[in-house]
């Protein structure tokens, strides 16, 4: 049995008469740039999310660089953020001007550690980035006290986790990207929503923040030719926001699903060397991606492929061991869980349109295989 990591084609099948239709509004319209389609993501996003403002972009990097910069993130200021994350994380702040300051991880979740958040902000700390991973919110009540204490900024990297759920202390459920100062995600076609191609959106209950995003998207300037800040090129195409529009309104039937998979694999992988993900109390995951962590990860892998299972290593290097940060003066062994996560995580497919013959198949597959290994076989 073939089972991929990912079938975007299915999902597709799905929906090809209604995506066709509002792809072909567009081409009758000839409005490629921003226009009503955008506007009304914007709006249906900001909804979703429940947040006062949403703003398209043309990638989760670019919402993440201009979230940092409408904070006015800059040089000479330090951003502290996970070291165990996609390098969007780290590489916007560097873009920005600013420095990404690395701390360790939560073993079970995956996500930032809020117990060490405190202890890594300096006078230079300007803001907080949790990455939300794998789908999952990072546990936000002790970010957000501390943010609040020292007067930072809050950026969610949500690129993972658009429709995660997060109750606070008091009970109040919230949605990923609503709960910090800006929450950013992508619309990269692996995502929960994914188009069909790069975008992203940055939202916001900042007026202030979102009034200057605006401007950055579209090289600082309200009217054309007219610049009052230096901004750039970051604009979400009309196609892009017309796909998502449609796909949306599937976006939380296919979380369930998605939940239902990742429910299953906890079931099938109790009391094996299998380490399924630990998810707080308090969240609701939607499962971008479901990693486990197993012995010999590597040599798992090869065999699961052998027997057509796909999978993904994310990610083999921990941001803080990255070339381009050696003049951080990290060091291996500075972050273990991290360093840790890189050698034993591995994704497994769970997807919405996996079927249960799937499923199954590769759960007996990776129990076989790690005891396999596990005795050395």
């Amino acid at each position: 049995m073939e089972v991929p990591l990912l079938d975007l084609k299915v999902q597709y099948a799905s929906l090809k008469s209604e995506i066709g239709q509002a792809i072909n509004s567009v081409l009758e319209s000839q409005e490629f740039i921003l226009g009503a389609n955008v506007a009304n993501l914007e709006k249906e996003i900001a909804g979703y999310c429940q947040t006062k403002h949403a703003i398209g972009v043309a990638s989760g990097t670019d919402a993440l660089l201009l979230a940092l910069k409408g904070f006015e993130v800059g040089k000479g200021d330090e951003v502290i953020t996970s070291a165990y994350s996609f390098f969007a994380s780290a590489g916007t702040i560097w873009n920005a001007g600013a420095t990404p300051v690395f701390i360790d991880i939560e073993p079970g979740s995956f996500n930032m550690n809020p117990e060490l958040v405190e202890a890594a902000v300096t006078k230079r700390t300007k803001a907080i980035m949790p990455v939300h991973l794998f789908g999952q919110i990072a546990w936000m009540d002790p970010i957000m006290d501390i943010a609040r204490r020292k007067g930072l900024a809050v950026i969610e990297d949500a690129a993972q986790s658009l429709g995660a759920r997060q109750k606070d202390s008091a009970g109040t459920e919230r949605k990923a990207g609503s709960i910090g100062s800006a929450g950013c995600t992508s619309f990269f076609p692996s995502k929960n929503l994914g188009g069909f191609g790069d975008g992203g959106m940055v939202v916001t209950n900042d007026d202030r923040a979102a009034e200057r995003i605006r401007l950055l998207r579209v090289h600082g300037g309200k009217e054309k030719y007219l610049h009052s800040i230096v901004g750039t090129n970051s604009r979400l195409d009309a196609i892009q926001a017309a796909v998502l529009r449609v796909k949306l309104k599937s976006l939380e039937e296919w979380n369930r699903k998605r939940k239902e998979h990742a429910m299953f694999y906890d079931r099938e992988f109790r009391g094996t060397p299998v380490s399924t993900p630990v998810v707080r109390n308090e969240n609701v995951c939607i499962y971008n991606q479901y990693v486990v962590r197993v012995p010999q990860r590597d040599k798992v892998k090869d065999l699961l492929k052998k027997k057509g299972i796909g999978t993904a290593i994310y990610y083999p290097l921990p941001l803080h061991l990255q070339e381009c940060f050696a003049g951080l003066k990290n060091k291996k062994g500075d972050f273990p869980e991290a360093e840790k996560a890189s050698i034993e995580s591995l994704a497994l497919p769970v997807f919405p349109e996996l079927t249960p013959e799937q499923r199954s198949y590769v759960a007996a597959s990776l129990k076989e295989i790690v005891s396999e290994v596990k005795s050395g076989g």
